[in-house]
């Protein structure tokens, strides 16, 4: 008897029952649009960077992490701030209590970041922050700690997300609004491209609409609009875009579809080429869309946690196939608690398994020439296209995020998940199906309250020991640079060098942009 059931993937494409032709992919891997990878050999010349994302309590406990992980064979750090840090406040303000040290690490001034990175060679060691609405100061703290380390600025890399706009569309640690936020950027842009070329000035993220709630064709369209936004930014500026878009790069969501997930990564590739040459970008590495991959956080599940071991196995080896170049994989526990030790590391010893063991590795995109993979990356294309060009109808992605389309597409689509969670349509094992009524809860992280009054005190002792005349004065040029059209960030990195704290930084900047 026939099956007639209709099966989509998570976007709503249907899938065929069989798939017995494809449109030949006529680019070569590292060729322009770069569907096939950015690189000619991919993996068999160089393995995607591993990288665990940690950060909670103080800048002394996150350190011991950064050494453990190091340790352990991670070849990135990707550093996690606390809430009261990725909005502008220092650990000792009245919105801080409660959220120190929770959800990341606690910074408020550059000796934060000389116990973040203590012992860590900065020219050594590649970093991503997530931080955005606050990156220009903490970008600044890491290019003054790698002074004083005595590093070459020119030699130092890393990331930082820098990525406002997906905070006013899925997230919400804005802290100025959409114009003064994009002067911020553009600043960054072009500073880094003269004082630390080697860094990626944004990473534009997709994982943040992933995780509230988009499908992975909306993930793909918004994401990429908003990079359209950057460029567009930085070309009135009056920056090359063959210089600044050679330090964009991505991050992305993978969750449990495996073959739209390795599809979306593909159409990336060819989507961004397409844009930045329409652009007027040259050079092939303006056009390249190289990206981090996280799995997906909101894919965990609290009940039967070790599933989610399976979970992230899966994800991890669908960034891996869709060509990845950075990769962070969650602890098992993490929809408990930030990561035990142990949950860390078999999330890093699942990258290393498929690095080392699984011979994903030894081929460049070996799921190319699939009749079913071709036709999902052509339809993954297509569905994100209708997407951009509505957004560009409206004129960009600004004024989407400000009339509410994409936080609205979002909602929707956040909307029709659950209900089909609920109504069984849609399974997720351990919590609608195969449940079990007594959960094994594994060891858990807290961070007590007791952060707070340990950031209070240190930043008690700064302010006696800084020379707060310095400060004073940093602040008050800071200030008219803003006022005016200076570029933010050699007046942001003397303050930092004063040690000035993050919220007093933040708030010269509030008192002259206001707050969104």
């Amino acid at each position: 008897m026939m099956n007639d059931k209709k099966i989509t993937t998570t976007s709503g494409i249907e899938i065929k029952e069989l798939y017995t032709t494809a449109k030949p992919v006529l680019d070569a891997p590292g060729e322009f649009p770069f569907t096939r990878g950015i690189q000619k050999d991919m993996y068999r010349g160089r393995l995607w960077t591993m990288r665990q994302y940690a950060g909670f309590s103080t800048a002394e406990e996150s350190n011991k992490r950064y050494h453990y992980l190091l340790n352990q064979g991670t070849t990135g750090l990707s550093v996690a701030f606390d809430l009261p840090t990725q909005i502008g406040y220092d650990s000792d303000h009245d919105m801080s209590e409660g959220e120190v040290g929770k959800v990341g690490v606690a910074i408020d001034s550059l000796k934060d970041i000389e116990l973040l990175f203590d012992g860590i060679s900065l020219e050594k060691v590649t970093t991503s922050m997530t931080i955005n609405a606050s990156a220009s100061i903490l970008l600044a703290m890491y290019i003054a700690l790698a002074k004083k380390q005595g590093a070459d600025l020119k030699k130092i890399s890393g990331t930082i997300q820098n990525d406002i706009l997906k905070e006013y569309a899925a997230r919400g640690t804005y802290i100025y609004p959409p114009k003064p936020s994009m002067r911020i950027i553009t600043d960054i842009f072009e500073y880094c491209s003269k004082e630390v070329p080697k860094w990626n000035t944004i990473s534009i993220s997709g994982y943040h609409i992933r995780e509230a709630g988009s499908t992975a064709v909306q993930e793909l369209a918004f994401t990429l609009a908003n990079g359209k936004a950057y460029l567009q930014a930085a070309i009135e500026k009056g920056l090359d875009i063959n210089i600044f878009a050679k330090r964009l790069s991505f991050f992305f969501n993978c969750h449990n579809n495996f073959f739209e997930e390795i599809a979306k990564f593909r159409a990336a590739r060819r989507m961004w080429a397409n844009m930045t040459k329409s652009m007027g970008a040259t050079d092939v590495k303006a056009q390249m869309l190289r990206f981090h991959t996280q799995t997906g956080g909101s894919t965990l599940t609290a009940q039967q946690p070790l599933n989610n071991v399976v979970r992230v196995t899966n994800q991890a080896l669908a960034a891996v196939l869709g060509g990845t170049q950075s990769l962070h994989t969650n602890g098992y526990d993490e929809a408990l608690s930030l990561p035990t030790e142990a949950a860390a590391k078999i999330a890093l010893r699942t990258q290393q398994v498929i690095a080392f063991e699984s011979g994903v590795t030894d081929t460049v995109d070996p799921l190319a020439g699939s009749y079913f993979v071709e036709n999902l990356t052509d339809e993954i294309e297509a569905a994100a296209q209708v997407y951009i060009d509505q957004i560009d109808a409206m004129g960009g992605s600004v004024t989407a995020i400000e009339n509410g389309y994409i936080q609205g597409e979002i909602a929707k689509a956040a909307y029709e998940y659950q209900l089909e969670v609920e109504a069984g349509t849609r399974v997720i094992v351990g919590v609608n199906q195969f449940t079990q009524e007594k959960e094994g809860i594994t060891e858990v992280m807290n961070i007590d309250e007791s952060i707070r009054t340990i950031q209070t005190a240190k930043l008690d002792a700064l302010k006696l020991q800084r020379n707060n005349e310095a400060v004073a004065k940093a602040l008050a040029q800071l200030k008219l640079a803003a006022e005016g059209t200076d570029n933010l960030m050699p007046h942001i990195l003397v303050a930092v060098e004063a040690y000035a704290t993050l919220g007093e930084i933040a708030d010269t900047l509030r008192n002259v942009f206001g707050e969104y």
